[in-house]
């Protein structure tokens, strides 16, 4: 199995558990982009040194969301995502705090995966559509406020973006079947 079949039965799982609604397939295509940019679909903590594989940095599961990021504390905490979020804890017997949340994020890629969702519904402009990479590129910006694009040289903001065009092309070719 490749690791974007992986990913993608992963967000399936996460996104039964949310309304229907939720479920889409400009949501799975963001949610592949963004776990392919986070973390090339193979990295369940964030990879600090390639020397060290073992030392993990701040960030946990395929969409890297950080303790008191939006993947976890904002999402537990944002009024259109609570509820739901709150739901999810229950459902996995994960208390509802940023720690444990962090700490369960790393292994259970299900809940990763829909509170990654739930990140994405916090933001009040539509999903972008299929194929509109340059919008779908922004909404991750918004969102995920990556540190290697807000604090990067303009030689690696060229390279995250060239990075996002593939990951987003692969992606968009597995919702496209």
């Amino acid at each position: 199995m490749r690791p974007i079949e992986f990913i993608r039965r992963e967000i399936d799982k996460g996104l039964c558990l949310l309304p229907d609604a939720m479920d889409s397939r400009e949501a799975v295509l963001m949610l592949l982009a963004i776990s392919g940019q986070e973390s090339n679909w193979e990295h369940r903590w964030q990879v600090v040194d390639k020397k060290q594989p073992g030392l993990k940095g701040p960030a946990r599961s395929f969409w890297q969301g950080e303790k008191g990021g939006g993947m976890v504390h904002g999402v537990r905490t944002h009024r259109a995502s609570r509820v739901l979020a709150a739901d999810l804890y229950a459902h996995f017997s994960v208390p509802a705090t940023d720690e444990a949340i962090w700490i369960a994020i790393e292994t259970n890629d299900a809940l990763a995966a829909a509170l990654a969702r739930l990140l994405l519904y916090t933001d009040p402009a539509r999903l972008p559509a299929l194929g509109d990479e340059e919008d779908a590129w922004e909404y991750y910006l918004r969102l995920w406020l990556p540190g290697a694009w807000t604090n990067g040289t303009l030689a690696k903001r060229a390279e995250l973006r060239q990075k996002w065009a593939g990951y987003y092309a692969q992606a968009l070719s597995e919702v496209s079947l």
